[in-house]
C-alpha cells in the first residue's frame, strides 16, 4: 500500500469513527427531569411505595416513541424549579401552569391538560359557603402555583391571610387541623384527593370565576440541548394524542381529556 493510499484509508477511518462516536452520544444522551413529589394524581407515591402518576405515564411514553432516555428526579415543585434554572436539569414536568410570567424564563411544550382552581374546605364544614366567609380567616395555597397566586388576587377583597406550604399533603393537614380554613387548589389533584378519602369538599363560589391554566413540560431558555429535549417532547406529544395513549394515560387517572 502507497503512503498515500495509506492516508486517504486512515483519514476516512478517522472520520468514520468521529461520525459513530457523535451518534453514539446522541443515542446515549439521558435527559435529567425533575418533577414534584406529592401532586397525585400526576406524581406521588402509591400505597405499594411505588413513585408513579400521570404525568410520569406521559413522560415515558413520550420517551419511548422519541427514542430518548432520562433520569427522573423527584424534587417537589420548588427545587424543580431551581434545578432547571442552575442546570441540574434539562426540564421539568410537574403540573406546570403555563403562563406568561413563566413564559419569560421557560418555553414551554403545547399543553397536555387544562385545569383551574378549586377552593377546599374540611368535609364537615358548613359555615363557608362562599369566599365572603373566608373573611379574617386565613387560608392554605402551595408556593409558587396558580392557586397560591389566585388566593394573592383576592387576599385584599375578602381581607384574609394566606399560610404557605410546600406541598400539597401538608396543606390540606393544616386545613383538616383547623389552622387554616380552607385551601387553593388545581382542580384535578383536589378532585382525586376528594377520591381517595382526604377528609375535603369543595366550595368554590358561584359569583366568582377562578382561571384556568394549561399544564406543559418546560426547559429554560437559550439552551440548545434544551430546546432539543423540548423537540422530542412536542413530537412525542402530538405522538400520543393521535394515537390515543395520552387519553389513555388520563383516563387511567380518572382525569378529563378535553384535547
Amino acid at each position: 500500500m502507497t503512503l498515500r493510499k495509506s492516508l486517504v484509508l486512515t483519514f476516512v477511518l478517522a472520520i468514520l469513527i468521529s461520525l459513530l462516536a457523535g451518534c453514539s452520544g446522541n443515542k446515549n444522551k439521558k435527559y435529567v427531569i425533575a418533577t414534584d413529589t406529592t401532586f397525585a394524581p400526576f406524581e406521588y407515591t402509591n400505597s405499594r411505595g411505588e413513585f408513579v402518576g400521570a404525568d410520569l405515564d406521559i413522560l415515558a411514553a413520550i420517551a419511548v416513541d422519541q427514542n430518548f432516555e432520562y433520569e427522573l428526579r423527584p424534587l417537589g415543585f420548588d427545587a424543580a424549579v431551581a434545578a432547571l434554572e442552575s442546570n441540574q436539569a434539562d426540564g421539568v414536568i410537574a403540573g406546570m401552569s403555563i403562563t406568561d410570567k413563566r413564559k419569560e424564563k421557560y418555553n414551554f411544550s403545547a399543553p397536555y391538560y387544562n385545569s383551574y382552581i378549586v377552593v377546599a374546605v374540611t368535609a364537615g364544614n358548613a359555615g363557608i359557603q362562599s369566599y365572603a366567609d373566608l373573611t379574617g380567616k386565613t387560608v392554605a395555597v402551595k408556593t409558587g402555583t396558580e392557586g397560591a397566586k389566585y388566593a394573592e388576587s383576592l387576599a385584599a377583597k375578602y381581607n384574609f391571610k394566606i399560610h404557605y406550604f410546600t406541598d400539597s399533603p401538608t396543606m390540606y393537614e393544616d386545613v383538616k387541623t383547623g389552622n387554616s380554613a380552607a385551601c387553593f387548589e388545581d382542580s384535578p389533584v383536589m378532585a382525586y384527593g376528594i377520591s381517595q378519602n382526604n377528609g375535603l369538599k369543595i366550595v368554590n363560589d358561584p359569583n366568582e370565576k377562578s382561571p384556568g391554566s394549561a399544564y406543559g413540560f418546560a426547559v429554560m431558555k437559550n439552551n440548545a440541548s434544551n430546546q432539543k429535549l423540548l423537540a422530542l417532547f412536542q413530537a412525542g406529544l402530538a405522538n400520543i394524542k393521535k394515537n390515543g395513549k395520552l387519553k389513555q394515560i388520563m383516563d387511567r387517572y380518572n382525569l378529563s381529556y378535553d384535547f
